[in-house]
């Protein structure tokens, strides 16, 4: 048998991968890796450009994985199939995880550093991500102002406006925890989804109740798998504001903004309130 010399790389016997395909790797036809790494477009000669570059792409990869992971909870919870909405959150917990550790490689970025190629972004921030956009709908920061950057892209706009009057993952949390008894006020039931989520005092109430049962009970579980997100969404916005602080100081933001200042006021917010408050009262 002659000898081929592509066997000694590909290795030898049954478990050698097969090397040979008509067209492209079935790899490639699912993962579409030639699609992602021809995304990059420096716009300026600043070698550090492309990590920023990257690095934010993969940020809105991860916002799209964690605003199907919430979807699926909340339609879960309208289903009342709690097992398949806490698989879902514990799923969103490692993707949170993995999406917060995207400021590593910009968190210690310079003035220096940030302005040899902050122009090439003009006003590019951000703050206009649509996607990221849905997932603040998701925790409840609704506001139809932030639909106005989108008016140029109508199927973004659609989809923006869309999800502003659609019901947010809490609000689905409190529907499922009203059908299984819990006194959770009917003006918060049936509240403006297309407005900022207010806390109540009577869902901190309910909280309280719950978590001053058994603490293994699939209401605590859920409970907990909030918090978890809460607590990294809390993180998200102050590595965010640390790495801007740091590259920029309080000068305006790309966008426009406050900049810090701004997201200053972000940070001390909390998501789900009342399963913060709830606890000084446990």
């Amino acid at each position: 048998m002659p000898h081929r010399p592509e066997s000694r790389e590909a290795g030898i016997g049954s478990e050698s991968p097969n090397l040979d395909f008509a067209g492209t790797t079935p790899y490639e036809d699912y993962v579409r890796a030639d699609v992602l790494t021809h995304l990059q477009h420096p716009l300026s000669d600043d070698p550090g450009e492309m990590v920023f570059l990257v690095t934010t792409q993969v940020m809105e990869l991860w916002f799209t994985v964690i605003v199907h992971e919430w979807e699926t909870a909340g339609r879960a919870l309208r289903e009342d199939r709690l097992p398949v909405a806490l698989d879902a959150l514990k799923r969103s917990v490692r993707e949170l995880e993995a999406l917060n550790a995207s400021w590593r490689p910009l968190s210690q970025l310079t003035p220096t550093e940030f302005n040899a190629y902050r122009a090439a972004l003009g006003e590019g921030s951000g703050f206009q991500s649509a996607m990221y956009r849905r997932l603040e709908f998701l925790l409840g920061e609704k506001s139809s102002s932030m639909l106005v950057p989108h008016r140029g892209a109508p199927r973004v706009h659609a989809e923006l406006e869309k999800a502003l009057h659609q019901p947010g993952l809490y609000d689905e949390v409190l529907g499922f925890l009203a059908r299984r008894g819990h006194a959770v006020p009917r003006a918060v039931l049936e509240r403006d989804l297309s407005q900022r989520y207010e806390p109540s005092a009577e869902v901190e109430a309910v909280w309280t109740e719950i978590y001053s049962g058994d603490r293994d009970a699939d209401l605590a579980r859920l409970g907990e798998a909030l918090t978890d997100v809460g607590e990294l969404v809390w993180r998200w916005r102050n590595d965010h504001l640390v790495a801007t602080r740091r590259a920029m100081g309080a000068k305006t933001g790309t966008g426009g903004s406050a900049g810090v200042a701004w997201l200053e006021k972000r940070a001390v917010k909390n998501v789900f309130p009342e399963l913060w408050t709830a606890r000084s009262h446990v």
